[in-house]
């Protein structure tokens, strides 16, 4: 793999689902152009991934959110719009959580410079949505069923 970052870093996303709809960062900008996320980010040293995530959807989504299991684990390379282009290999933790019965989607105090919006989704619409990466329309859970925890590689 060419240009590889060299330090790994993890990242902890956020799968919170309400009434057959889950919570995603809508995105715009870049060569991937408007696109959807989960929310949350990378772990800073001294952080729990508790502390990580608790931390990212107060910036990303305007509140905390309550981690209930761990749904899956992956390796992502994330391409990297730098000068020369550059990977970033990423350990991600996603997690299933849920925020309180009141919350409204809202961006919080400190979205991603990409992000534009925080919209619940139906679930069902997700396989023909621009996801970030691609791949999170196949692994998200779906009826109950989260199959394996550890991915592999995703793309």
């Amino acid at each position: 793999m060419e240009n590889l970052t060299p330090v790994i870093r993890n990242a902890v996303r956020a799968v919170i689902l309400r009434d057959e709809k889950i919570l995603l960062l809508k995105k715009a900008g870049g060569e991937r152009g408007e696109r959807y996320a989960l929310p949350g980010g990378a772990q800073d040293l001294g952080e729990t991934l508790q502390q990580a995530l608790d931390r990212e959807c107060l910036e990303e989504i305007g509140t905390r959110v309550k981690i209930v299991d761990l749904l899956r684990v992956a390796d992502f390379f994330k391409p990297r719009e730098t000068v020369p282009p550059s990977t970033r290999h990423l350990v991600e933790f996603l997690f299933h959580c849920t925020v309180p019965g009141d919350y409204i989607a809202q961006n919080g105090v400190k979205p991603d410079k990409s992000q534009v919006d925080v919209v619940w989704v139906d679930v069902s619409d997700l396989p023909d949505m621009n996801m970030f990466p691609p791949l999170l329309r196949e692994w998200l859970p779906a009826g109950g069923d989260i199959g394996p925890v550890y991915l592999g590689t995703i793309e």
